[in-house]
């Protein structure tokens, strides 16, 4: 009982001191919600991709919605400026007109109208200075939104990758379907051999699908989630070979395979770069099966 809880606990996240740390990184492999995610098959990388293009173009939009709106109340602005000069500029006029009738100022005496006419000049001055310091304003803004414009390319790479997303799972949902057409009419204890035959023979493609069959069918399941993660294993998608082996051991944690199927996650992980949490796991080995051939082997590793 002792010794099962060991295997329990590894593959679970209610983990001992010595394993407390092997859970989350080893087998978080595969996991898009991690800040680095590794092992990723290809499904899973296209996710990624689009999920990080994605992210650029909603940033990219937002700061464009912003900056347009920024815009539209400096063009406001620009139309008020100007629509006050013109005002100004009509009232001028009549009033000049008004004070030529008002005091009958003739070409030898224009002094007070030279005077009024200054004072209007400067203030158009003040004016047309304002709109032109506003309208370098907007020629900075527009600049800026230029620079940060989602490109035509942009979106054309952001929809090729979601097509190519697209095909991928079509295409894994075709072969699923296929395969599970041909199975479905064999009975299960038949399949399982079959399974095992096309395991035997290198037929990975094949025997995958018979064990996910298994699977679903509940027979056998622990098993056939050890098989799954052995031929994953042996494609070196380690990824993948993890997260069938942690099933299989969550599943039935006393059968005879435990050995290696803790040995190869542990060389899964240490492939996968993880190397601190596949030495808990080979310590775990060492621990548990002293004298199997697998805690010889994680005991050369562990040097």
């Amino acid at each position: 009982m002792k010794s099962s809880a060991i295997v329990i606990l590894l593959f679970t996240t209610a983990m001992p001191t010595l394993l407390l740390s092997a859970e989350p990184s080893a087998f978080g492999a595969g996991d898009l919600s991690s800040p680095e995610p590794y092992g990723l098959t290809p499904s899973e990388k296209v996710i990624l991709e689009t999920k990080d293009k994605l992210k650029k173009v909603a940033r990219k939009s937002n700061s464009q919605a912003n900056q347009l709106d920024s815009l539209r109340e400096r063009i406001d602005g620009l139309q008020s400026i100007v629509e006050s000069i013109s005002r100004k500029t009509h009232n001028n006029k009549i009033n000049l007109e008004k004070w030529k009738q008002e005091e009958n100022l003739s070409l030898s005496n224009t002094g007070e109208f030279q005077a009024r006419l200054s004072e209007s000049i400067q203030e158009n001055r003040e004016k047309i200075d304002e709109l032109k310091t506003s309208l370098l304003d907007v020629s900075k803004l527009l600049d800026k939104i230029n620079a940060s414009y989602v490109t035509k390319q942009e979106y054309n790479t952001l929809v090729k990758s979601i097509n190519s997303f697209k095909d991928i799972i079509a295409k894994e949902l075709h072969i699923g379907t296929k395969s599970l057409s041909k199975n479905s009419k064999v009975p299960s204890f038949k399949l399982f051999k079959i399974a095992k035959k096309n395991y035997d023979r290198k037929y990975y493609t094949k025997a995958i699908a018979n064990y996910e069959e298994l699977i679903k069918r509940n027979y056998k399941p622990a098993y056939s989630h050890y098989m799954i993660g052995e031929m994953y294993y042996k494609r070196k998608n380690y990824a993948k070979a993890i997260s069938y082996f942690k099933k299989s051991a969550a599943l039935y944690s006393k059968a005879s395979y435990m050995p290696t199927l803790m040995l190869h996650s542990a060389i899964a992980m240490q492939k996968s770069g993880d190397n601190t949490h596949a030495q808990s796991f080979y310590k775990a080995i060492i621990a548990k099966y002293p004298d199997s051939p697998e805690a010889k082997e994680a005991k050369r590793r562990l040097k």
